[in-house]
Protein backbone atom coordinates (compact mmCIF):
# COMPACT_ATOMS: atom_id res chain seq x y z
CA UNK A 1 0.00 0.00 0.00
CA UNK A 2 1.34 3.13 -0.39
CA UNK A 3 2.18 5.82 1.92
CA UNK A 4 0.57 9.25 2.45
CA UNK A 5 3.94 12.08 1.62
CA UNK A 6 4.19 15.39 2.71
CA UNK A 7 6.69 17.08 0.52
CA UNK A 8 8.29 20.82 0.81
CA UNK A 9 7.96 22.45 -2.91
CA UNK A 10 10.25 25.66 -1.80
CA UNK A 11 10.68 28.20 -4.56
CA UNK A 12 8.87 27.42 -8.28
CA UNK A 13 12.57 27.54 -9.14
CA UNK A 14 12.95 23.94 -7.26
CA UNK A 15 11.42 22.31 -10.60
CA UNK A 16 14.28 23.87 -12.87
CA UNK A 17 17.15 24.24 -10.45
CA UNK A 18 19.74 21.06 -9.75
CA UNK A 19 20.11 20.44 -5.74
CA UNK A 20 19.47 17.94 -2.55
CA UNK A 21 15.45 18.70 -2.82
CA UNK A 22 15.41 18.77 -6.53
CA UNK A 23 17.96 15.36 -6.90
CA UNK A 24 15.72 13.48 -3.88
CA UNK A 25 11.99 13.84 -5.54
CA UNK A 26 13.68 13.03 -9.45
CA UNK A 27 14.98 9.92 -7.60
CA UNK A 28 11.70 9.38 -4.94
CA UNK A 29 9.67 9.54 -7.90
CA UNK A 30 10.56 6.57 -9.28
CA UNK A 31 9.53 4.27 -6.02
CA UNK A 32 5.79 4.97 -7.11
CA UNK A 33 3.44 4.14 -9.47
CA UNK A 34 0.35 5.54 -8.84
CA UNK A 35 -3.10 5.03 -10.26
CA UNK A 36 -4.00 8.25 -9.86
CA UNK A 37 -2.44 11.22 -7.07
CA UNK A 38 -4.41 13.51 -4.73
CA UNK A 39 -2.76 16.78 -3.79
CA UNK A 40 -3.77 19.56 -1.32
CA UNK A 41 -1.42 22.37 -1.68
CA UNK A 42 -0.95 25.36 0.07
CA UNK A 43 -1.19 27.09 -3.62
CA UNK A 44 -5.21 26.67 -3.47
CA UNK A 45 -6.91 27.96 -0.55
CA UNK A 46 -10.55 28.53 0.03
CA UNK A 47 -13.61 28.84 2.52
CA UNK A 48 -15.08 25.51 1.54
CA UNK A 49 -13.61 22.33 0.71
CA UNK A 50 -13.75 22.00 -2.93
CA UNK A 51 -11.57 19.51 -5.78
CA UNK A 52 -10.91 19.65 -8.75
CA UNK A 53 -12.84 17.72 -11.75
CA UNK A 54 -11.16 19.20 -14.57
CA UNK A 55 -10.17 16.39 -17.31
CA UNK A 56 -7.50 18.41 -18.53
CA UNK A 57 -6.22 20.91 -15.83
CA UNK A 58 -4.52 23.28 -17.22
CA UNK A 59 -1.03 24.55 -15.63
CA UNK A 60 -1.12 27.18 -13.50
CA UNK A 61 1.79 30.02 -13.11
CA UNK A 62 0.88 31.46 -9.56
CA UNK A 63 3.95 33.46 -9.19
CA UNK A 64 5.82 36.48 -9.99
CA UNK A 65 9.41 37.91 -11.07
CA UNK A 66 11.13 34.46 -11.94
CA UNK A 67 12.89 33.90 -15.28
CA UNK A 68 11.05 33.24 -18.58
CA UNK A 69 12.11 29.58 -18.82
CA UNK A 70 9.94 28.93 -15.66
CA UNK A 71 6.54 30.40 -17.33
CA UNK A 72 7.49 28.15 -19.97
CA UNK A 73 7.10 24.88 -18.15
CA UNK A 74 3.80 22.71 -18.40
CA UNK A 75 2.82 19.58 -17.06
CA UNK A 76 0.17 18.85 -18.97
CA UNK A 77 -0.99 15.43 -16.50
CA UNK A 78 -4.86 14.57 -17.27
CA UNK A 79 -7.49 14.78 -14.33
CA UNK A 80 -9.54 12.33 -13.01
CA UNK A 81 -13.29 13.70 -12.94
CA UNK A 82 -14.64 10.43 -11.61
CA UNK A 83 -12.51 9.99 -8.81
CA UNK A 84 -12.96 13.51 -8.48
CA UNK A 85 -16.92 13.55 -8.31
CA UNK A 86 -16.27 10.64 -5.88
CA UNK A 87 -13.83 12.59 -3.58
CA UNK A 88 -16.79 15.63 -3.53
CA UNK A 89 -19.56 13.24 -2.64
CA UNK A 90 -17.78 11.78 0.21
CA UNK A 91 -16.05 14.69 1.62
CA UNK A 92 -18.78 16.97 1.13
CA UNK A 93 -16.85 19.50 -1.41
CA UNK A 94 -17.68 21.82 -3.67
CA UNK A 95 -17.16 20.73 -7.26
CA UNK A 96 -14.70 23.10 -9.36
CA UNK A 97 -12.94 23.31 -12.74
CA UNK A 98 -8.98 24.27 -11.73
CA UNK A 99 -5.73 23.56 -12.81
CA UNK A 100 -2.77 22.63 -11.28
CA UNK A 101 -1.04 25.23 -9.19
CA UNK A 102 2.78 25.38 -8.66
CA UNK A 103 2.47 23.27 -5.57
CA UNK A 104 1.14 20.33 -7.72
CA UNK A 105 2.93 20.50 -10.44
CA UNK A 106 6.61 21.70 -9.56
CA UNK A 107 6.87 18.40 -7.17
CA UNK A 108 4.81 15.95 -9.55
CA UNK A 109 7.05 17.31 -12.89
CA UNK A 110 10.32 15.92 -10.89
CA UNK A 111 8.47 12.79 -9.52
CA UNK A 112 6.80 11.76 -12.46
CA UNK A 113 8.35 13.77 -15.54
CA UNK A 114 6.16 12.13 -18.20
CA UNK A 115 3.01 13.52 -16.83
CA UNK A 116 0.64 10.31 -17.64
CA UNK A 117 -0.62 9.77 -14.11
CA UNK A 118 -4.23 11.61 -13.34
CA UNK A 119 -4.04 13.89 -10.39
CA UNK A 120 -7.12 15.41 -8.76
CA UNK A 121 -6.65 18.87 -6.50
CA UNK A 122 -8.42 19.42 -2.91
CA UNK A 123 -8.53 23.13 -1.55
CA UNK A 124 -7.03 24.15 1.59
CA UNK A 125 -9.86 25.68 3.62
CA UNK A 126 -8.99 28.21 5.33
CA UNK A 127 -11.59 28.20 8.12
CA UNK A 128 -10.55 24.66 9.10
CA UNK A 129 -8.87 23.59 12.35
CA UNK A 130 -5.80 22.15 12.88
CA UNK A 131 -7.81 19.04 14.08
CA UNK A 132 -10.07 19.14 11.28
CA UNK A 133 -7.45 19.02 8.87
CA UNK A 134 -6.01 15.66 10.50
CA UNK A 135 -9.81 14.08 9.91
CA UNK A 136 -9.62 15.15 6.33
CA UNK A 137 -6.60 13.17 6.12
CA UNK A 138 -7.99 10.36 7.75
CA UNK A 139 -10.79 10.03 5.36
CA UNK A 140 -8.39 10.56 2.42
CA UNK A 141 -6.66 7.33 3.61
CA UNK A 142 -8.63 4.58 2.22
CA UNK A 143 -7.32 5.93 -1.67
CA UNK A 144 -4.14 4.44 -0.25
CA UNK A 145 -5.73 1.06 -0.41
CA UNK A 146 -6.75 1.86 -4.16
CA UNK A 147 -2.95 3.04 -5.51
CA UNK A 148 -3.91 6.41 -5.38
CA UNK A 149 -1.16 8.35 -3.97
CA UNK A 150 -2.21 11.23 -1.27
CA UNK A 151 0.21 14.49 -0.99
CA UNK A 152 0.35 17.36 1.03
CA UNK A 153 2.38 19.93 -0.96
CA UNK A 154 3.63 22.72 1.28
CA UNK A 155 6.75 23.94 3.46
CA UNK A 156 8.42 22.71 6.62
CA UNK A 157 9.49 26.44 7.07
CA UNK A 158 8.71 28.95 4.83
CA UNK A 159 9.04 32.83 5.80
CA UNK A 160 9.89 34.54 2.61
CA UNK A 161 10.52 37.74 3.84
CA UNK A 162 13.90 36.19 5.36
CA UNK A 163 15.16 34.45 2.55
CA UNK A 164 19.04 34.46 1.71
CA UNK A 165 21.48 33.61 -1.07
CA UNK A 166 21.66 29.92 -1.77
CA UNK A 167 23.99 28.62 0.87
CA UNK A 168 23.98 30.27 3.42
CA UNK A 169 24.09 28.58 6.79
CA UNK A 170 20.44 27.59 8.75
CA UNK A 171 20.00 29.96 11.35
CA UNK A 172 18.46 28.75 15.01
CA UNK A 173 15.11 29.76 14.94
CA UNK A 174 14.88 27.65 11.71
CA UNK A 175 16.56 24.60 13.32
CA UNK A 176 15.36 24.27 16.44
CA UNK A 177 11.68 24.22 14.86
CA UNK A 178 12.44 21.65 12.37
CA UNK A 179 13.71 19.46 14.83
CA UNK A 180 10.38 20.05 17.22
CA UNK A 181 8.29 19.38 14.19
CA UNK A 182 10.66 16.25 13.45
CA UNK A 183 10.43 14.82 16.95
CA UNK A 184 6.52 15.40 17.41
CA UNK A 185 6.20 13.47 14.23
CA UNK A 186 8.62 10.63 14.87
CA UNK A 187 6.81 10.01 18.21
CA UNK A 188 3.42 10.79 16.95
CA UNK A 189 2.48 13.27 19.22
CA UNK A 190 -0.32 14.57 17.66
CA UNK A 191 -1.41 16.79 20.25
CA UNK A 192 1.62 19.03 19.90
CA UNK A 193 0.94 18.49 16.19
CA UNK A 194 -2.46 19.98 16.69
CA UNK A 195 -1.30 23.03 18.41
CA UNK A 196 2.02 23.41 16.06
CA UNK A 197 1.66 27.36 16.39
CA UNK A 198 3.03 27.12 19.71
CA UNK A 199 5.97 25.32 18.76
CA UNK A 200 9.18 26.90 19.30
CA UNK A 201 9.85 29.78 16.59
CA UNK A 202 6.85 29.15 14.69
CA UNK A 203 5.07 32.18 13.78
CA UNK A 204 9.15 33.21 12.91
CA UNK A 205 8.78 30.14 10.32
CA UNK A 206 5.42 30.17 9.18
CA UNK A 207 4.06 34.10 9.30
CA UNK A 208 0.80 32.63 7.49
CA UNK A 209 -0.11 28.83 8.41
CA UNK A 210 -1.19 27.73 4.72
CA UNK A 211 2.43 25.84 4.25
CA UNK A 212 2.69 24.21 7.42
CA UNK A 213 -1.32 22.70 7.24
CA UNK A 214 -0.82 20.09 4.08
CA UNK A 215 1.57 18.45 6.53
CA UNK A 216 -1.38 18.20 8.85
CA UNK A 217 -3.85 16.77 5.91
CA UNK A 218 -0.73 14.20 5.27
CA UNK A 219 -0.16 13.15 9.04
CA UNK A 220 -4.00 11.91 8.71
CA UNK A 221 -3.75 9.91 5.83
CA UNK A 222 -1.24 7.61 6.96
CA UNK A 223 0.56 5.66 10.23
CA UNK A 224 4.02 6.46 11.63
CA UNK A 225 6.52 9.47 10.25
CA UNK A 226 9.28 8.57 8.29
CA UNK A 227 11.10 11.20 7.37
CA UNK A 228 12.79 10.42 3.98
CA UNK A 229 14.62 14.00 3.48
CA UNK A 230 15.67 16.71 4.43
CA UNK A 231 18.20 20.15 3.43
CA UNK A 232 17.56 23.81 3.76
CA UNK A 233 17.40 26.18 0.62
CA UNK A 234 18.43 29.81 1.01
CA UNK A 235 19.15 29.49 4.63
CA UNK A 236 15.50 29.40 5.71
CA UNK A 237 13.44 27.13 3.69
CA UNK A 238 13.25 23.58 4.82
CA UNK A 239 12.70 21.11 2.31
CA UNK A 240 11.82 18.35 4.68
CA UNK A 241 9.59 15.11 2.87
CA UNK A 242 7.98 12.78 5.23
CA UNK A 243 6.35 9.67 4.09
CA UNK A 244 3.43 8.26 6.39
CA UNK A 245 3.26 4.33 5.64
Amino acid sequence: MLPSLFISHGSPMLALTPGPAHDFLREQGKRYRPAAIVVVSAHWESRQLQVSTSAHPETIHDFGGFPRELYECQYPAPGEPELARRLARELNAVPTERGLDHGVWVPLSLMFPEANIPVVSLSLPTTWSNAELVELGEKLAALREENVLVIGSGSLTHNLSEMQVQGTPMPPWVGEFVDWVHEKLTTADRDALLAWEQGPHARENHPTPEHFQPLLVALGAGGPAQRLHHSIEHGVLAMDVYAFP
